[in-house]
Order: structure tokens, then sequence, then C-alpha cells
């Protein structure tokens, strides 16, 4: 089990790779607020830029794919990461990011309902991870726990 101080070191360590060095999540104001990796979660508040069309305020559905592709990504980043043996939290991310990259192969969404709220969690579970792919579920809910969209992602793990 992770220490509370490996945990805070993989949350700065995930969000420097997935918001800092990514201007659409800073841009959508993501915060990842859970590296479990069971169950990793982010979180954003609506804004008005968000908003596909001026006079029906919900999320655009690309903000929602774009959300849960994000998620995804972290949840199978997460699970390569702690399958691995040795070392930090830290030297393990950044041995991974050294000699792998993960990119998006396929991405498919459900939106339920419209994106309808004022803060949204998106929140992804792992469904396979193995040398070259990784496939992950995603949710996207707002505030009163209403599910919005849930997707499945599969990222190529390549060396």
């Amino acid at each position: 089990m992770a220490s509370k101080r490996d945990d805070k070191e993989l949350l700065a360590i995930v969000n420097k790779f997935f918001v800092d060095a990514s201007p659409v999540n800073k841009a959508l104001g993501i915060k990842i607020i859970s590296v479990d990796s069971s169950n990793p979660q982010l979180q954003f508040e609506m804004k008005k830029d968000l908003v596909g069309w001026e006079y029906a305020p919900m999320l655009h559905g690309g903000i929602i794919a774009t959300v849960l592709d994000a998620i995804g990504s972290i949840a199978v980043y997460l699970d390569i990461v702690g399958k691995m043996n040795s070392g930090s939290a830290e030297e393990r991310m950044e041995k991974y990011q050294g000699r792998h990259k993960l990119n998006t192969i396929d991405l498919r969404i459900d939106y339920l309902r419209p994106g309808k709220g004022k803060v949204f969690t998106a929140s992804s579970s792992i469904l396979r991870t193995g040398k070259k792919v990784g496939v992950a579920r995603m949710e996207l809910h707002n505030e009163t726990q209403h599910l919005i969209a849930v997707g499945t992602g599969t990222y190529i793990v390549a060396r």
C-alpha cells in the first residue's frame, strides 16, 4: 500500500505530465483529485467557454470526449507505472516517461444526458493493460451524481 507521501508525490507528478504539460487540459481547468490506480479522478468546473451553444448552457460534446480521454489515459499510465517493481513514484514515472509514449488509438463515447452542472468529475477504471495496448472505461458525472457520459478508450503503449 502506498504511503500518503507517495500519493502526494504521485499526484504532483501526474499533474505535471497531464495538466501542466497539456495546454488543452490547462485551458479546461482540469484538476486531478485522485491518483488511486483503481479509480483515478479529475474535476473541472463549468465555464462559458465550454458551452457548445449559448442558448443551451451545457457542455459541448467535444469537451466531454476530451475529458474522458484524459482520465482514460491517466488510468492506463498509473496502471503501467504501478506495475513497475522498484523505485519511488517519481523514479518510476520518469523512467516510463523517458522510454514510452501513450497515445489514443480508439475512443468511444456514449452521451447519456445533457452536460448540465457546475462541477464535473471524471473517473476511470482499467479493463486491461498489456505490453502494447491499454484499455480503460471512463465515466463523467455532475455534482448531483447524474451520469452524463461513459466511454471506452484504447491506448497504445509504445516503446
